[in-house]
């Protein structure tokens, strides 16, 4: 890999992460999960208009996905993206603690609960196959 390589695959993170409502979703993601129902409600963006922003930071590698039925949820790949968002912030003397401190209900909420029991299970299946002898 050349030089001018690196810098332009740097350079292409950067222009991903330059978009505000694409630095508002991954504040938002955090460190939890999000399906898109999810997401919308809580930051007022239309679905067709998220969708395309979740695409372009899906296609540079920063969300990963995982589908439950017919939801799709949505996490962050690498939590350093957010260091550089707080370090972005502290630069220009941005206080991020009083965004997205109103939490909204989605359609999918009801399944959470499902989710978490559906993810327990595949866990202990995991486990078990990778050690049958102790369980």
């Amino acid at each position: 890999m050349s030089k001018g390589d690196k810098y332009k695959i740097i350079s292409s993170l950067l222009r991903v992460l330059g978009h505000p409502e694409r630095i508002r979703i991954l504040l938002e993601i955090e460190t939890e999960e999000s399906c898109v129902c999810h997401l919308e409600a809580q930051l007022g963006i239309r679905q067709a208009y998220l969708s395309q922003q979740l695409m372009a930071l899906r296609e540079e590698g920063i969300l990963r996905t995982s589908r439950e039925g017919r939801f799709i949820y949505y996490r962050i790949a690498d939590q350093k993206i957010l260091d550089m968002i707080t370090a972005a912030a502290q630069i220009k003397s941005v206080s991020l603690d009083a965004i997205n401190t109103e939490k909204k209900t989605c359609d999918c909420t009801g399944l959470l609960k499902t989710r978490l029991f559906s993810k327990a299970v595949r866990k202990k299946k995991w486990e078990i196959q990778r050690n049958p002898r102790s369980n």
